[in-house]
This record gives structure tokens, C-alpha cells and sequence, in this order.
């Protein structure tokens, strides 16, 4: 019995993407305002961004990364945020119990752009590095928006027991 090539196709085609997707990243929907300006700049815009698996496959993320995770109060959803802080660092809360958290070993704190519109860290504390999903590498759609994502982290949110570095934000 001969197989036509179009099943041949679906046969070796699937396996294949599916471990693209699940080793080296994929391409998500950005929802909602918590990121602007960063992505979503305004209301009319929805960004697409690719997550990288492989960036984020020893959990070694830096200050100022945008990633991906599995959101701490609902594991059913993954959010997207910009890390502010990593393991040891001291950081000023916006509005958590604490006014001022260190980071434990293996946890990060991460923070919306658009602050008071995002839950993030600020409501639900140090996340664990295991909730990590992927790290955007890159805005892919609408065309007039792709660019390389940049890891910048805004002098506001420089952790206390940090230098700041003055950069552009």
C-alpha cells in the first residue's frame, strides 16, 4: 500500500513542530495595556511577539527582560512582564504588604510597564523561576512594529542595593 506524500507530510510535519514549539519558542498575542509603552503602544495595536524557550532553559534571566510565565494566581494563564529584580536583590515595592522585599533564591520579581495597571509582583509578590515560560525576543507582527526587544530597565526601578547604570528607557 502506497501512502500519498500529503499524509507523509502530516506523518513527519508534526512531530517536528512540535518539538520546535516546545524547545525553541513560538509566536503569542500580547493582550491588554500592562506592557505599554513597551508593546501594545496604544489601544488600536495588538503586538505579537516571539518567546524564546531556549533563552530562558537555564533560568537565566537579567534585570530588565521582558518574559513569559504562568501566572502565579492562575495557572491557566501565562502574563507577560518585564523583570525588575533577580535572586538577592533588593527592591521597593509599588503598593506590595512589604514596603521593601529582598528576592529569595530561585525567584525574581517582575512589574508591569504601564505601572497601576498590571498585575504583577506588586500584588502577588517574588515569582519562581519554575513559572518561567519563555523571553521575548522580538516584536514579528504588525510589520511597522518588528524590532529586536531590548532588556532596559527604567532608573524608577533600578533595585536599592544596585549602582544605576543611566540608559534610555
Amino acid at each position: 500500500m502506497k501512502i500519498p506524500n500529503f499524509f507523509k507530510s502530516i506523518f513527519f510535519g508534526i512531530p517536528i513542530g512540535i518539538t520546535i514549539v516546545d524547545s525553541v519558542g513560538y509566536v503569542a498575542r500580547v493582550d491588554g495595556i500592562s506592557m505599554q509603552p513597551a508593546l501594545n503602544p496604544d489601544r488600536n495595536t495588538t503586538d505579537y511577539v516571539f518567546l524564546n524557550k531556549l533563552a530562558v532553559r537555564s533560568y537565566d534571566v537579567q534585570r530588565g527582560d521582558i518574559v513569559s510565565l504562568t501566572s502565579p494566581k492562575d495557572p491557566t494563564q501565562k502574563i507577560i512582564k518585564r523583570v525588575v529584580g533577580i535572586q538577592g536583590d533588593v527592591i521597593k515595592t509599588l503598593g506590595y504588604r512589604d514596603h521593601v522585599v529582598r528576592i529569595p533564591e530561585g525567584h525574581f520579581w517582575i512589574e508591569g510597564d504601564h505601572t497601576g495597571h498590571s498585575m504583577d509582583s506588586n500584588n502577588f509578590g517574588p515569582v519562581s523561576l519554575g513559572l518561567l515560560t519563555g523571553k521575548a525576543s522580538c516584536i514579528v507582527w504588525p510589520p511597522s512594529r518588528w524590532q529586536v526587544i531590548s532588556s532596559a530597565l527604567p532608573a524608577s526601578r533600578v533595585p536599592l542595593n544596585i549602582k544605576p547604570i543611566i540608559r534610555g528607557f
